[in-house]
């Protein structure tokens, strides 16, 4: 009976150590898979923007203004609205570029002159100035984005391209005299640059909305050939606005065509044991 209990007890240890050795065999469960991870963004995407523009003109000039001591004492616009819609390239999530057109709609002027008139007698007289101008503007930009926090992204920016200046409307009234000129509208192309600073909100991987400061620089324009309510005029002289410029806000808008690439996270190592 000893003989019996003492087999049975070497055939349970030896059993016991065959089980140990097969479970240090055993693989561990693996790790979770990590999630993908997102790679540079980069694609074609389509813009739209709407703003608010203020703008100014450095100097007013006329044929007329030449030997006579005239004084410009104001030359303003009124605020107005434009929009516009584009195409670009984002190249990386630090660099794109797009190509933009937009029509600003009809800015409000006013101006007023004094020069001397001898002959009067007040010895001096005044022009009082109206009209408007509208602009149809195409820029090429390329921007700088500089690091997301929070979806939020902020750029600079540069464009470069052309516009084209209508002045419309354009009068020019002599109260003193009882005068009155006039110039047909007129329309002509100059080169145009832009400065850009602003910020992105990234909505979803695809849209984003900015808010951005724009100072543009539209180059000159002239209204037509200054004419009296008589049809008379000796000579031809246009109205000539030099450096026109206007500091804008505006709202932009950005699908990206298509989503963001994604590295499929690499698989555990599998480890022996």
């Amino acid at each position: 009976m000893r003989g019996m209990k003492t087999l049975v007890l070497a055939s349970g240890l030896v059993v016991g150590g065959m089980g140990g050795g097969l479970a240090a065999d055993l693989l561990p469960p693996p790790p979770p898979l990590l999630p993908p991870v997102p790679l540079e963004v980069s694609g074609w995407y389509l813009r739209g923007d709407i703003g608010y523009s203020n703008q100014q003109v450095d100097k007013l000039d006329n044929v007329l203004f030449q030997g006579s001591n005239v004084t410009v004492v104001n030359k303003e616009f009124d605020a107005a609205p434009f929009a516009g819609v584009g195409v670009g390239y984002k190249f990386n999530n630090w660099f794109r570029t797009d190509l933009t057109t937009e029509y600003r709609a009809r800015a409000n002027f006013k101006g007023l002159d004094i020069y001397e008139a001898p002959y009067l007698s007040t010895g001096y007289a005044t022009n009082q100035y109206s009209g408007g101008k509208t602009e149809w503007t195409t820029l090429l930009n390329a921007y700088f984005d500089l690091g997301t926090w929070a979806g939020v992204t902020p750029f600079v920016g540069a464009g470069i391209g052309f516009s084209r200046n209508t002045i419309s409307g354009f009068t020019d009234t002599n109260v003193i005299t009882q005068g009155l000129a006039y110039g047909s509208d007129k329309s002509n192309w100059d080169l145009a640059w832009a400065l850009y600073a602003g910020l992105g909100y990234e909505v979803t991987p695809n849209f984003t909305i900015e808010l951005a400061y724009r100072y543009l620089n539209l180059g000159d324009a002239e209204s037509g050939d200054l004419i009296t309510y008589s049809g008379y005029n000796s000579t031809y002289n246009p109205m000539k606005f030099k450096d026109l410029s206007s500091h804008d806000i505006k709202i932009g808008m950005r699908w990206l065509l298509g989503g963001p690439a994604y590295a499929e996270a690499e698989p555990p190592l599998m480890r022996s044991y």
